[in-house]
């Protein structure tokens, strides 16, 4: 297993496209302030990567009545929106 990596706070402001550099590679990253840990910065993890228009064609399914007033209605309902 790695060694943790820590940043005090004034070196982390000043050296921030670095940590999110590394912090992109998959470490992650703890910053302090006095020598104690108050942050961690980790990777987010996408889910999907939707870069382009179409890239979630023939994985949606929706009904033919997905934008009727009857489902708007509902929903505003759900959601305690008068209509």
């Amino acid at each position: 297993m790695s060694a943790e990596v820590h940043y005090n706070m004034h070196d982390a402001k000043t050296h921030l496209s670095r940590i999110i550099e590394r912090v992109e590679r998959g470490e992650e990253i703890f910053i302090d302030r006095a020598g104690t840990p108050v942050a961690k910065v980790v990777p987010l993890i996408r889910r999907t990567n939707r870069t382009a228009i179409g890239s979630l064609a023939g994985q949606i399914d929706l009904t033919d009545d997905w934008d009727s007033p009857q489902t708007n209605a509902e929903i505003a309902a759900d959601f305690g929106v008068g209509a």
